[in-house]
């Protein structure tokens, strides 16, 4: 198993680009199941979840040509609706081609979803089971697979009763070869579904209301398929931007849109991290005496819930006492255990809340990076600490962050992976 070592306290400065976001990555590649037609997707990330999910799509039968951050699938020759349980059961978005193949051949069988597991019980699929319900589909739960059937689908009006954004995606390409108005009601307004309802009506779906609670689709008998960019990844532009402040450095973050991450800078405006932006950079100064400031993860346009992480390690550095909320999963706070070890002061009032005392020094620590999001966060630490750190298991932040190590390092980040 690799892991990174790091020596932290360098100063860092330079350009570094944000990749392909990989919430929208993993929801454009079941996308390619609605139509027969190929589809062309650009700025692709290399990732696990990209792999794992074109693994997927070979074994239902679709015709693969990839190179580095391209690829073109073609769904023309698919006619397996059975997802491979050893493929499906090691990513959470393999639940992402439910939807797809239902809407397309009126039946499939799958594996509970795999891939990080944060929260009480793990995260459910709830929303989906009842969203296919409501759209006339028999759902059957066997001892190891959900099995999904409907001789015709039907339109529908859904109320989410939790804000889901995997879940919206679902429903949404779903419903666009449904026949009829389908109407989903309190739904997630992140730029990943604006993102996929712009590409499915560039391809002949009638979907209205984007960026809104409130979508309606008015199905089509089919949809073509063309060209599709993935856009840039909104939690590396932020991640990025934390490191950069947490470590007081001037660093330039290319190929992102600011625009996505409003909530942090505004934030950044008022604890005294200073920056510039442009239509596609964000320039982090060096900022001196931060000052501390709580804050409360929700769901977009709020702060998100995959920020909190490396938010919490630019706290330990910052002036006074700040008071970190997580309202969207369960035990997302339990790593900061890990940040005490580092010489964080850190006092945990409840798996939701964590109160900080910040400046701290870090120094470093031997750690496991327990997910994805707290794996960047104990980077970030790692960065910021003096001394050297060794983080085991960074094979849940190769899962979000493409080839993290090679780019630290260009901007001056002393940091090796080690087999």
């Amino acid at each position: 198993m690799p892991k990174f070592v790091i020596n932290g306290g360098k100063s860092l400065s330079g350009e570094i680009a944000v990749g392909g976001a990989k919430n929208n990555a993993q929801i454009m590649l079941p996308v390619s199941l609605l139509s027969k037609e190929p589809i062309t997707i650009t700025n692709l990330p290399e990732i696990d979840g990209v792999d794992k999910s074109l693994e997927l799509l070979a074994d239902l039968g679709a015709d693969i040509v990839r190179t580095a951050n391209q690829v073109t699938i073609n769904t023309a020759k698919v006619s397996k609706t059975e997802l491979d349980p050893k493929i499906a059961d090691k990513f959470r978005t393999s639940v992402m081609f439910v939807g797809p193949l239902l809407a397309r051949f009126g039946k499939v069988s799958f594996p509970h979803p795999g891939g990080c597991v944060i929260g009480a019980a793990g995260r459910p699929i709830d929303l989906f089971i009842e969203g296919f319900e409501a759209m006339g589909a028999k759902v059957e739960i066997g001892e190891k697979f959900y099995h999904i059937s409907a001789t015709k689908l039907h339109n529908f009006e859904y109320f989410f009763s939790t804000v889901s954004v995997t879940g919206t995606q679902s429903l949404i390409m779903t419903a666009c070869l449904i026949p009829g108005t389908t109407v989903l009601k309190n739904c997630a307004m992140e730029p990943e579904i604006e993102a996929l309802i712009e590409y499915l009506n560039s391809q002949g779906a009638k979907i209205s209301g984007n960026g809104t609670p409130t979508i309606t689709i008015e199905g089509v008998t089919e949809l073509k398929a063309g060209e599709c960019q993935i856009i840039p990844d909104r939690m590396e532009t932020g991640s990025f931007a934390l490191l950069a402040a947490a470590t007081k450095s001037e660093l330039k973050i290319t190929h992102c849109n600011p625009e996505h991450i409003l909530n942090l800078l505004a934030i950044f405006k008022k604890i005294g991290v200073n920056y510039e932006t442009g239509a596609d950079w964000l320039l982090i100064k060096k900022s001196e005496n931060i000052k501390a400031y709580g804050i409360k993860t929700h769901e977009y346009p709020g702060f998100p819930t995959d920020l909190q992480s490396p938010y919490v390690v630019l706290m330990t550095q910052a002036q006074g006492i700040s008071l970190i909320q997580e309202t969207i999963y369960d035990r997302r706070l339990i790593w900061t255990d890990m940040l005490s070890q580092m010489g964080a002061n850190i006092i945990m009032c409840d798996p939701h809340r964590v109160v900080i005392n910040g400046p701290t020094r870090l120094f470093g620590k031997k750690i496991i990076s327990p997910d994805i999001r707290a794996g960047i966060a104990l980077v970030i630490a790692a960065l910021t600490a003096e001394g050297q750190s060794e983080i085991d298991n960074i094979y849940q932040i190769d899962r979000g962050y493409e080839k993290l190590d090679a780019r630290l390092r260009s901007i001056g980040a002393d940091i090796s992976r080690i087999e």
